[in-house]
């Protein structure tokens, strides 16, 4: 009996050490391996910033320019906040030098939206103001007093006059739709109840083109390249009696002639630049223009127009143009 018992317990025995046996060549075996944490996921914040500046050779919207067709300068700012990948939130200042008739020197652009995209279609839709500060009342009688207070500084051959303050807003629908990685094609309606201040309404409609090139055109070099246009209508109402065509502050106000204008330019990019070449023009007389426009520069004669009295000056800031630009645009988070 006592030599089955020590047998069982000269068993057990063995039992115990072959296990701590087994047990330490495992744990052997996992000394060898090394366990991490998972790492943390990774958290995309819903906000970005774009920014930006450019120089160009001339300052154009729908084709009039705003510069006098001389270069100006631009920057913008541009804070955005992504709800989900597909619908996006923004708000954003902009600066441009412009030279207009009553003398303001900058045009201060604020604008907000919402962008939303379903597959290869995109969407903007916002609210822009264009603040041009600085002005001063111009007048067609030195001194001023007819339709200025008195104290305006300046009388044109042309007699043109213009409000110290045409700042205004308009709304916008935008949408673009991505056949491809190379061929977009988009469309535009912008809105104001008064359009630079003059009392009359403006309305513009555009459709937009863009063929940009496969990344393999230049090779190797990570230049990049592309074909834009756009052609587009601009509708005016008639403007309150501060732009007269019998007198200044006289009578009713003139009925700005509706026009058509475009544009087509090639591009390059590289990295965050852009050079764009643009040739931009449209179909609005030079008589027309002067009284759309109230030029300062006006001074040939002999463009009547239904809106424009005789003698008829005529203005060259609608007429056909080239634009060359330069800029450079990122986003906060293209830097990261």
């Amino acid at each position: 009996m006592m030599g089955i018992v020590m047998k069982k317990v000269s068993l057990s025995a063995a039992a115990l050490v072959a296990m701590g046996l087994g047990l330490g060549s495992a744990s052997a075996a996992d000394l060898g391996k090394v366990y991490t944490k998972a790492p943390p996921p990774v958290v995309v914040s819903p906000w970005d910033i774009a920014f930006g500046a450019a120089i160009m050779s001339d300052y154009v919207f729908r084709g009039v320019t705003q510069s006098n067709h001389k270069p100006s300068v631009t920057a913008y700012f541009e804070p955005r906040y992504n709800i989900n990948p597909n619908l996006q939130l923004y708000v954003g200042t902009s600066f441009e030098s412009i030279s207009f008739t009553n003398r303001a020197a900058a045009e201060v652009d604020i604008y907000g939206g919402i962008r939303p995209t379903f597959g290869p279609v995109a969407f903007d839709f916002g609210v822009w103001g264009y603040l041009y500060p600085g002005g001063q009342c111009i007048d067609n009688t030195f001194g001023g007093g007819v339709v200025c207070p008195v104290g305006a500084s300046a009388v044109f051959p042309s007699g043109n006059v213009m409000k110290k303050d045409v700042s205004f807003y308009e709304v916008y629908g935008k949408v673009a739709y991505t056949f491809n990685d190379n061929f977009t094609m988009g469309g535009n309606v912008f809105y104001s109840p008064n359009f630079l201040n003059t009392g009359a309404d403006g309305t513009y409609a555009s459709v937009t083109a863009k063929f940009t090139a496969p990344s393999t055109f230049f090779g190797t070099s990570g230049v990049g390249a592309y074909l834009s246009g756009e052609f587009g209508r601009q509708w005016l109402g008639t403007s309150d009696s501060f732009y007269s065509i019998i007198a200044p502050g006289v009578g009713p106000g003139i009925k700005y002639a509706d026009y058509n204008t475009w544009n087509v330019g090639v591009g390059f990019t590289y990295k965050v630049f852009t050079l764009d070449l643009r040739y931009s023009g449209t179909d609005l007389s030079k008589g027309d223009c002067n009284a759309f426009t109230s030029d300062f520069t006006a001074s040939q004669t002999g463009f009547v127009t239904a809106n424009n009295a005789a003698p008829g000056f005529g203005s060259k800031w609608c007429g056909d143009t080239f634009i060359a630009k330069l800029s450079a645009d990122a986003t906060l988070s293209g830097l990261k």
